[in-house]
C-alpha cells in the first residue's frame, strides 16, 4: 500500500486584519494541497472562528480551503482552545495544529507541559527592574494514533516549535523588531531558544514512553520545527547514536528525511537569501524501512525577509509543503 504523509505551515490561515481575504488565499493554497495528494496531511497555523450564526469556534477557514477536494471527507483532529471552552470542543482563535487523515484516527491527545513543567526565568535586563517569568510553550503538540492497513498503528506527532525570534522583555522593545539594547535582545533570544528546546524535550520524553511500550513503533514527528538538522531541538528529538554514545539506543533514534534530498533541493524556507530546512518529517527506524522518498514543493517559494521580495497582501505561505511516500506491506 502506498502512503503519503505531508506537512504544511499554512501561515495564518483565516487571516488577520489587513491580510488578504480567504478566497484569495484559497486560490493559491488549494492547488498546493491537491498536488501533495496526501493520505495524512499535517497542518500548522490554522486559525479558528465562530460561525456568523454563533456557536463554538471552528476551523472555518480550513473547511473552506478543503471544500470540494478529497480532503473534505477525511477525518480531522486539531488542538483545542486553552480556555474554558476547550473541553466543549472549541478550537483556539489562532495557530491551531490540524491533521486530516484518510485513514482512521484511533486516538488524539495534546501534549503541553506533561513532562517538562513551566520553569521560572529571571529577566535581568527588564526595565524598570528585573522580573521573573514562567517559561511556557506557545502551543501544544498534537499526538495521534492512526490505524494502518493490517491493524498496526502509526504514532504521529504534529509539532510547531517557537520561532527563533527574541521573546518579549519588559521595557526593552522600541518596536516590533527593534530593541533598546543588545542585552535585552540577547536575553529575549535566549528565552525563545530555551522554550523551543524545552518543548522538543517534552516531545522526546513522550516518544520514550511509546518506545518503552512498543520498541519497534512506527513513529513520525512532523511539522514546522523552526530549526535545522543538527540544531539543538533536532538533536533532542532525533537522539542519534553519535549523541547518546550507546548503540543499543539506535532503534529509538529518529531520522530526518530531508537528508535524502539533493543539496540544491534541500530547503523549506528562504531567509535573507539563505535556504533553510525548518520544516521536517522525522521517522523512527522501523518506519524508515518503508520510506521511499521525500518531495519538497519549494519551486514558488519567496524570501520571507528580503525587502526586495516583500509582497503586498501576500497570499502564499513562506514555508514549502513537504510529503514523504511509503510502501507499506
Amino acid at each position: 500500500m502506498r502512503l503519503r504523509l505531508a506537512s504544511f505551515n499554512l501561515e495564518n490561515l483565516g487571516g488577520r486584519e489587513g491580510e488578504p481575504g480567504l478566497a484569495e488565499r484559497i486560490a493559491v493554497l488549494r492547488p498546493q494541497l491537491l498536488r501533495l495528494d496526501a493520505d495524512i496531511l499535517c497542518l500548522q497555523e490554522v486559525h479558528g472562528a465562530r460561525p456568523p450564526t454563533g456557536g463554538p469556534r471552528r476551523l472555518l477557514a480550513l473547511e473552506a480551503l478543503v471544500e470540494g477536494t478529497p480532503y473534505a471527507g477525511f477525518a480531522c483532529a486539531s488542538t483545542r482552545s486553552p480556555g474554558e471552552h476547550g473541553a466543549e470542543g472549541w478550537v483556539a482563535d489562532v495557530h491551531n495544529l490540524a491533521v486530516l487523515s484518510r485513514l482512521p484516527i484511533r486516538a488524539v491527545r495534546e501534549l503541553r507541559h506533561e513532562r517538562v513543567p513551566p520553569f521560572p526565568f529571571r529577566l535581568t535586563t527588564a526595565r524598570p527592574e528585573p522580573v521573573e517569568v514562567l517559561c511556557r510553550f506557545e502551543r501544544p503538540a498534537l499526538v495521534l494514533e492512526v490505524e494502518l492497513p493490517g491493524g498496526r498503528l502509526l504514532h504521529l506527532v504534529n509539532l510547531h516549535l517557537k520561532a527563533p525570534l527574541a521573546s518579549f522583555v519588559p521595557g526593552q522593545k522600541l518596536g516590533p523588531f527593534a530593541w533598546a539594547s543588545v542585552g535585552g535582545w540577547a536575553e529575549g533570544f535566549f528565552l525563545a531558544a530555551a522554550q523551543r528546546a524545552a518543548q522538543a524535550l517534552e516531545v522526546r520524553l513522550a516518544l520514550e514512553r511509546i518506545f518503552d511500550a512498543e520498541p519497534e513503533a512506527l513513529l513520525a514527528v512532523v511539522g514546522d520545527l523552526n530549526a535545522e538538522d543538527r540544531e539543538t531541538p533536532l538533536r533532542i528529538l532525533c537522539a542519534e547514536t553519535a549523541d547518546t554514545g550507546n548503540g543499543e539506543l539506535a532503534p529509538r533514534a529518529l531520522v530526518p528525511t530531508c537528508r535524502s534530498l539533493p543539496e540544491d533541493r534541500r530547503f523549506t524556507a528562504i531567509h535573507h537569501g539563505r535556504r533553510l530546512v525548518l520544516d521536517h518529517i522525522l521517522l523512527s527506524r522501523a518506519l524508515l524501512a518503508f520510506f521511499r522518498g521525500l518531495e519538497v514543493h519549494n519551486e514558488t517559494l519567496d524570501d520571507e525577509l528580503a525587502p526586495s521580495e516583500r509582497v503586498e497582501r501576500a497570499t502564499e505561505s513562506y514555508h514549502a509543503p513537504l510529503v514523504a511516500t511509503f510502501e507499506l506491506p
